[in-house]
């Protein structure tokens, strides 16, 4: 019912209308995907219920759980159980991320490390937000080298959990952010050029960017910035 009405909008609508809509619908369901983050980061710090998941365990509950999700997420994205299930997903991946807000707020300065990772993942968000506004040319062919760039990245911090370089992790932080701020951009781009018109979709591939440059900024805070007691 939900995607029949959906549908029936979008055909009454016109194509500039339907690509305004559905950059509307992205964003305010972006915004409301960080609250189950917060609250999955806060029970989990609150708890510890993450602590144990270290290296090899903790990369299979990750994934296990991150893949699980996705896949669930593809399968409802077009009837009324998507967002819920998107919800769910980023309450899930809120309780991951607990174990390194945890590390990090072990610093004397843990707080101002994670508020200057949430501002600088806005700046990125919104330079890219920007940029694929003005930006006219087709960008789709980016697609695909961003995925490669993506896997290995995933692998070698795959490798690096179990190495366990600090500057394997420098590195990597590193190019994490490159490469999803990229996808930012890539993202934002195929929704205002009407390549994405699922909502749900796209918030997840959004949510997935700003996710991974969060993290990857905090890590490399923690690594160069953080002060113990």
């Amino acid at each position: 019912m939900t995607d029949n009405v959906q549908t029936l909008e979008y055909g009454l609508a016109s194509p500039a209308e339907q690509r305004n809509k559905v950059m509307r619908n992205t964003y305010w369901l972006l915004a409301l995907s960080l609250l189950p983050t917060i609250a999955g980061a806060w029970l989990g710090v609150a708890t510890g219920i993450t602590q144990a998941l270290s290296g090899g365990l903790g990369l299979v509950v990750f994934l296990g759980g991150a893949f699980g999700f996705m896949y669930a997420i593809e399968k409802t994205k077009n009837s009324a159980a998507g967002v819920p299930v998107l919800l769910g997903f980023t309450f899930f991946m809120g309780l991951m991320l607990s174990r390194m807000i945890g590390m990090i707020l072990g610093f004397k300065n843990g707080s101002e490390l994670i508020m200057t990772a949430m501002g600088g993942t806005a700046g990125v968000f919104f330079v890219m937000a920007t940029l694929a506004s003005v930006i006219k040319r087709d960008i789709s062919g980016m697609g695909k080298w961003l995925f490669v760039g993506a896997v290995v990245v995933m692998v070698g911090g795959i490798i690096n959990i179990f190495v366990g370089s600090t500057a394997g992790m420098m590195a990597i932080s590193v190019a994490v952010i490159a490469i999803f701020s990229a996808y930012m951009l890539y993202d934002l781009k195929q929704i205002l050029d009407g390549g994405e018109t699922n909502y749900i979709t796209a918030t997840l591939a959004l949510y997935l960017d700003v996710f991974n440059v969060f993290q990857a900024l905090l890590a490399l805070l923690g690594i160069m910035g953080g002060e113990r007691d």
